[in-house]
């Protein structure tokens, strides 16, 4: 694979299609032997014989299970060889064929893009005047949202804000039930690798049409809002429009020029830098508003991964949290919270997103695990995001605050589509539906479909099939967005591994996230990386698993391994084909030593094996005698 949006080799066709038979091929002493890539498994199976030569160890295969194993191993038949597993560029092939990722578009859907016309404006909103601008990462190939703000010239509201949030018009181009309206559903919404992108949209699409690249009449939905000067929103329309976007931002650059580095912000020339001031100026009322709602302030760590041109991994570092990232999300929220207000009153159904109130067992162990690091979460009333914001706001300065935050995010529900509203517990929302990312969510498109038939804006939107579908559809879409997001942190999980494998022997300083009857699992400082502990080589004892308090107990010494808790481990082994990074560890708490061995300890452990063993033997013996 080279680094592309679109993905159309035969071999990725058959590993899409192939999504339980991922082996990497081993030597064996009768020849290659194939083992699962997924971790939970380890049954090995012999290549059958006539395709030994065609796959050498260290492939990566995709292989069907041969039916009529008595005896020995069971046999497999090799569907498709899949290249190298040792190379950093099958990583993302393993989770596009384990998952099912649809990676191939077919024909039909392909000429339906490539037939796409230029846009022309027609009788639409021209707002091509208006300065409006992207702003992405720096590695952005496609940009579906563009934003503009200036003071609100109306004397009747003094301080306040006039607000454009313009989206790509992809209902334009992709009509209900085509070719590329099947591809577009199946997929349900882009998946976005270190190393390329599976998108929702041919590249002729999401790279070109749809796509508000600068100085090119682009189609858009745009939606107008008008904010007092404390945020609150006074009103808002939608209009079908075109526009032209005067600027192609990086986040970077529009922090430096909220910081006042005009140097450093190096704006293209002609954009005045009033146009970023504005913008600032309407996500700081905006940002009062959020804090008056109060919505869940989590705010995790997101690490990104930095690859060479052969695909292996450079550099791990944490994405930044800036204000440049923090105005889009809020101009984004706002115009998503307008489409579900619009939608709700104009009586249209529609997707909204809806998260609905951590379960109350959920909470029940949260708090025990919080409890058991002295902090106090109060259950005697009704949930709301404020009452985790508080414990939030005591850990910030603690280094287990990263494992508490995780703790929060686990007690949560999760989020989904729905044509029901029951309204978005995080983000303390009434009704909230996405509406700015049509180019890589199938539901954004849905919603404008459902705007454009409720406002009357052309005969493209929300027909009555779709409707009846709704709550289909948004099952569909909901297991794609799961499935998307599993993938996308399996493959970073394994570029993490395959940068870590070098370091085999290494000591490495990491937190304990969590505790099974496995071991501990182990979150590294440098890669943000998990690994476990196996419980069989914790410090000289017996283990028990506590799973309220998510904590390993030792039953004679007392010594307590629990979440949030500094270790120091030693990297035993790290195999990114399977995903596994074992470790051991070797210090904790403040890298104190374990103690030593207890020898009388593990006498005792001898002395009771034999024991249980002569007890087996004599039950064998009895039962042998009764069956002659």
């Amino acid at each position: 694979f080279k680094m592309s949006h679109t993905t159309n080799s035969p071999g990725a066709a058959r590993a899409a299609s192939a999504a339980s038979s991922r082996y990497s091929v081993r030597a064996g002493p009768h020849g290659p032997r194939v083992v699962p890539c997924d971790r939970r498994s380890r049954t090995e199976y012999l290549l059958d014989a006539a395709d030994a030569a065609r796959a050498a160890p260290g492939e990566l295969v995709v292989c069907d299970i041969l039916p009529g194993r008595r005896l020995g191993l069971g046999r497999a038949r090799l569907v498709e060889p899949l290249g190298r597993g040792d190379s950093p560029r099958a990583i993302a092939l393993v989770a596009v064929a384990r998952h099912g990722l649809p990676s191939v578009f077919a024909a039909d859907a392909l000429a339906v893009a490539a037939r796409a016309a230029p846009p022309t404006p027609g009788d639409r909103h021209d707002l091509r005047d208006l300065p409006l601008v992207t702003i992405d990462g720096a590695d952005a190939r496609d940009f579906d949202d563009a934003v503009w703000a200036a003071p609100d010239p109306d004397p009747a509201n003094p301080g306040g804000w006039q607000l454009v949030v313009a989206i790509a018009d992809v209902a334009h181009y992709v009509r209900p039930d085509s070719a590329l309206d099947r591809a577009a559903r199946d997929r349900g919404n882009a998946v976005y690798f270190p190393d390329r992108v599976i998108p929702m949209l041919p590249e002729a699409l999401s790279n070109g049409l749809c796509s508000l690249k600068p100085d090119e009449d682009r189609l858009c939905l745009a939606v107008h809002l008008y904010l007092a000067a404390d945020g609150t929103k006074i009103a808002h329309r939608f209009s079908r429009a075109v526009m032209r976007s005067a600027a192609r931002l990086t986040y970077d650059q529009v922090q430096a020029a909220l910081d006042g580095d005009r140097a450093g912000a190096a704006l293209p020339a002609g954009l005045e830098h009033a146009v970023i001031a504005h913008l600032g100026g309407a996500y700081r009322a905006l940002a009062a508003a959020r804090d008056r709602r109060g919505p869940l302030e989590l705010d995790l760590p997101e690490r990104v991964v930095a690859l060479d041109d052969q695909g292996a991994v450079t550099a791990v570092a944490t994405r930044p949290r800036t204000d440049s990232h923090r105005l889009i999300e809020t101009f984004m929220i706002a115009a998503n919270v307008a489409a579900a207000e619009t939608l709700e009153a104009r009586g249209m159904a529609c997707l909204y997103r809806v998260h609905d109130q951590p379960a109350p067992d959920k909470i029940d162990q949260l708090a025990e695990i919080l409890a058991a690091v002295g902090i106090r979460l109060a259950r005697d009333q009704a949930a709301r995001p404020a009452m985790f914001n508080r414990v939030l706001a005591q850990t910030r300065a603690r280094g287990d605050a990263v494992v508490i935050s995780e703790a929060i995010l686990r007690a949560q529900a999760q989020a989904v589509y729905s044509p029901d509203n029951i309204g978005h517990f995080g983000l303390a929302l009434a009704r909230y539906a996405h509406f700015t990312s049509p180019i890589r969510r199938y539901a954004d498109l849905v919603v404008h479909r459902a705007l454009i038939r409720a406002l009357g804006f052309g005969p493209d939107g929300l027909d009555d099939a779709a409707r009846a579908r709704l709550a289909e559809l948004g099952d569909h879409i909901s297991m794609t967005e799961r499935r998307a997001a599993t993938a996308e942190r399996e493959v970073v999980d394994r570029y993490l591994i395959s940068f870590l494998a070098a370091r085999t022997g290494a000591e490495l300083s990491g937190r304990i996230g969590g505790a099974t009857r496995a071991g501990l699992f182990v979150r590294l400082d440098e890669t943000g990386a998990d690994g476990l502990v196996p419980i069989g080589t914790l410090p000289d004892d017996r283990y028990d698993h506590d799973p309220v308090h998510q904590c390993l107990v030792g039953r004679h010494r007392g010594l307590t391994f629990r979440p949030g808790g500094r270790v120091v481990v030693r990297l035993d082994e790290a195999d990114y084909q399977t995903g596994r990074l074992t470790l051991t560890l070797v210090a904790w708490d403040d890298a104190q030593p374990p103690p030593p061995p207890d020898p009388h300890r593990r006498a005792g452990r001898r002395t009771a094996r034999a024991g249980r063993l002569h007890a087996r033997t004599a039950r064998c013996a009895a039962a042998t005698g009764r069956r002659r």
